[in-house]
């Protein structure tokens, strides 16, 4: 029995379903399944209770578990654990809008933890970044994921979501989205990206009319151009400071609602460098530690 299938169970056990798990382990629900299974053909008992919609873990399921939290963590920690400190260079691409949200205090705790670990940061489009992951002219970049999954031929660790959002002018009084829409003009995103392209299907598949034809590649002129009065527009904000330098009223979309997935990507064969390791635990621990506006999993208000 190889040790990734308990890891994967304690990846369930926290999540609460096989999907949720499988992104946190960057595998496919049924690999997650194929493995639950394994676990139970070596138990000789059923983990999870699969009569209903949704599979419940057994109280064996979470006995296992706590029994294995501790081998798991300790193995992990002897596993970071080394006399050769982490060196050399990293290149690593960023989006352009999340480098003041993500890069000062991923530069900060690398220094601390690896002061050895050069970071050189590159900025670009999530399409642009993620062919030169693929061409080896970058090491890693966080980007924005396709939303039908990127390529097999990379590693993709998941960091966090983000829930697009409505965003009108400061005076605007009206309570749906429809209604913004009959007043205002649109202000697209721009369509090449894949924020650009998911703001575009939930507009055209919940909005029977629209007019505008102003299109940007920057939130920031976006945002400037709605707190004038001159639109509305559906996008994700990554810096919250956008808002205090242009005052507007954001909404929610509420249920299907679009969201984007950042995810770092890499090689497959380079997944498992230690170097490439440090950077993803410190960029993981500057979104724990960026409050609200920059946690893995929160929904908040480019590509």
């Amino acid at each position: 029995m190889k040790i990734e299938a308990f890891a994967t169970l304690a990846a369930v056990l926290r999540n609460g379903s096989f999907a949720a798990a499988a992104v946190e382990c960057n595998v496919t629900p049924s690999a997650v399944s194929m493995q639950m299974k394994q676990l139970e053909l070596y138990l000789g008992q059923p983990l999870f209770d699969r009569s209903g919609l949704q599979v419940r873990p057994t109280a064996l399921a979470r006995e296992l578990g706590a029994l294995m939290h501790g081998p798991l963590q300790g193995l992990e920690a002897l596993r970071k654990r080394s006399g050769v400190a982490v060196e050399g260079a990293v290149r690593l691409g960023v989006i352009e809008s999340m480098q003041p949200v993500v890069l000062p205090h991923t530069m900060r705790l690398l220094r601390e933890r690896h002061p050895l670990l050069e970071l050189r940061p590159v900025r670009g489009r999530s399409s642009g970044l993620t062919a030169q992951v693929k061409s080896g002219e970058l090491d890693a970049a966080l980007v924005a994921e396709p939303g039908k999954g990127g390529s097999a031929r990379l590693h993709w660790a998941p960091m966090f979501r983000r829930e697009l959002l409505l965003v009108a002018p400061a005076s605007a009084r009206e309570a749906s989205a429809a209604a913004l829409f009959r007043k205002y003009d649109w202000i697209r995103y721009d369509r090449a990206t894949i924020t650009g392209a998911l703001a575009a299907q939930y507009v055209h598949a919940q909005i029977h009319e629209t007019r505008g034809s102003l299109e940007f590649d920057s939130a920031a002129a976006i945002v400037a151009m709605v707190s004038a009065g001159l639109g509305i527009s559906v996008l994700q904000i990554s810096d919250p400071g956008l808002l205090k330098s242009y005052p507007v009223r954001t909404l929610r979309l509420g249920r299907g609602a679009p969201v984007v997935q950042f995810s770092l990507v890499m090689r497959k064969t380079d997944a498992g460098s230690r170097a490439l390791e440090a950077v993803v635990d410190a960029m993981r621990t500057a979104l724990l530690d960026g409050g609200d506006t920059a946690r893995p999993g929160h929904r908040a208000a480019g590509d």
